[in-house]
């Protein structure tokens, strides 16, 4: 068995750090926050996520589920907001295991952390910033909070620490490899709304609230306590966007006039705007993940996404049930592992960064369009008469367990088959169901899920 190093442990290093200890290896984390068991979580970044299908299914085989659905909120599906405060809500599936879930990202990282130290086989260091990573010398410099520096030796490091990596910057400089980020024109304010006196929810709790205006939204996840955690997404720069919003009254004037059924409920809007920060958000690429058996990427590190799918954890989560699965068939060659979970994952994730940022314009824009739901309609429709073969894209990814490539690929095909079928359509009840069928039967081969 081997000592592995994580850098980092969030979300993504304290799952892995589990699957590693269950396979019999020891295990060292360095995190340089604190301990968020032991100190409040800053506000404003990130608090809610969604935990849907993929990341079940991570968690589910390490035996940790009895404990996390103590901590999740079933949302069935999108509540829209229209301008005038008219609601709609808008079905994720149309089964009822077909739902996702709101979980608070500091309650599911001290959960995990727990159960990673419980192993026996973990240590984490927190406090503790990775400054650099030789992998020649198999050293890394680490920094404490009082601007210490030491070097400590690794045999295997598994970057997890995100956007900033300091793995992925040894990765690439020994490789001479490659990473892109893109960044998105929009960025993101996290908000909220308390609960009602006395406790309770103020909307309806069971869904993931969106006011879609076209060029950016408002959206909302319920909390245990019966708050909600508010995000505010819009461009850097602009009429509407974060730099036009430089007061309390050009703030107050903007939600009061583009989002009026919530503003009331935020008594708080100005002190936490003004407070938070505004988060920035893009796309990265990395080439290549590894090098030999030396040093892996994983997650966010390598290959991280804009928020709009709700799929970024689960993704991680992914990752990590599917290098365990490598290391596996590998015990002996973990560099075959490492090169088997690069090539199996690298297009999974390419595909996911696509469909993140296709779904925001979805959520933002295209959710109003009464073409994209008759288009919505029509694909549950198909899906009762070919539940082998159709499955609307966002079930896929969300309910299912089909590589996001071929999520993505089906989906094209899918919507060109919707595309045709509801030109010039008023209504479900005008379709050609038999010209469905045919080019349901021509165009798409039956599923595999992993």
């Amino acid at each position: 068995m081997c000592r592995v190093t994580l850098i980092g442990a969030g979300l993504a290093g304290s799952l892995l750090a589990i699957y590693l200890a269950r396979g019999g290896h020891r295990v060292t984390v360095y995190e340089w926050r604190p301990d968020l068991r032991r100190v409040e979580v800053p506000a404003g970044r990130s608090i809610n996520l969604a935990l849907a299908n993929r990341g079940i299914a991570a968690l589910a085989a390490l035996g940790l589920m009895d404990d996390v659905e103590k901590l999740l909120i079933p949302m069935r599906g999108r509540m829209l907001h229209d301008e005038h405060g008219r609601l709609e809500l808008q079905a994720y599936g149309q089964r009822p295991h077909e739902v996702i879930y709101s979980v608070s990202r500091p309650m599911l990282t001290a959960l995990l952390l727990d159960a990673a130290e419980a192993t026996g086989r973990v240590r984490i260091h927190f406090g503790r910033r990775c400054e650099a990573v030789d992998l020649a010398r198999g050293t890394l410099t680490l920094c404490d909070a009082s601007g210490g520096r030491e070097d400590v030796p690794f045999e295997v490091v598994i970057g997890c620490d995100g956007v900033n990596s300091s793995v992925r910057e040894a990765i690439l400089e020994a490789t001479s490899g490659a990473c892109s980020e893109e960044p998105l024109a929009h960025g993101y304010k996290e908000l909220s709304i308390p609960p009602a006196a006395g406790g309770g929810f103020r909307m309806e709790p069971h869904a993931l609230h969106v006011w879609p205006r076209g060029g950016y939204m408002l959206i909302a996840l319920p909390n245990l306590d019966g708050g909600f955690t508010v995000t505010l997404f819009l461009p850097h720069e602009g009429q509407d966007s974060f730099a036009a919003l430089s007061d309390e009254a050009r703030l107050t004037a903007f939600f009061e006039a583009r989002f009026p059924n919530v503003s009331a409920l935020m008594p708080h809007l100005a002190a936490e705007f003004f407070r938070h920060p505004t988060g920035r958000l893009g796309t990265l690429r990395t080439r290549p993940w590894r090098v030999r058996d030396r040093a892996l990427l994983l997650g966010d590190a390598a290959h991280a996404v804009v928020p709009f799918h709700g799929q970024g954890m689960n993704c991680a989560f992914e990752d990590c049930s599917a290098l365990d699965a490598c290391l596996k068939r590998w015990p002996d060659d973990w560099a075959q592992a490492f090169a088997e979970f690069e090539t199996l994952r690298k297009p999974n994730a390419e595909a996911l960064a696509h469909l993140s940022i296709e779904n925001y314009l979805e959520m933002r824009s295209t959710v109003r369009d009464p073409k994209y739901q008759l288009k919505k309609a029509l694909a549950f429709r198909l899906e009762d008469r070919h539940p082998e073969r159709f499955i609307p894209r966002y079930s896929m990814v969300m309910f299912h367990r089909i590589p996001y490539a071929e999520a993505q690929r089906r989906g094209v095909i899918q919507d060109q088959i919707l595309e045709v079928l509801t030109a010039g359509v008023p209504d479900l009840d005008d379709v050609d169901y038999g010209y469905a069928d045919r080019l349901i039967a021509e165009r798409l081969d039956e599923i595999n899920e992993c």
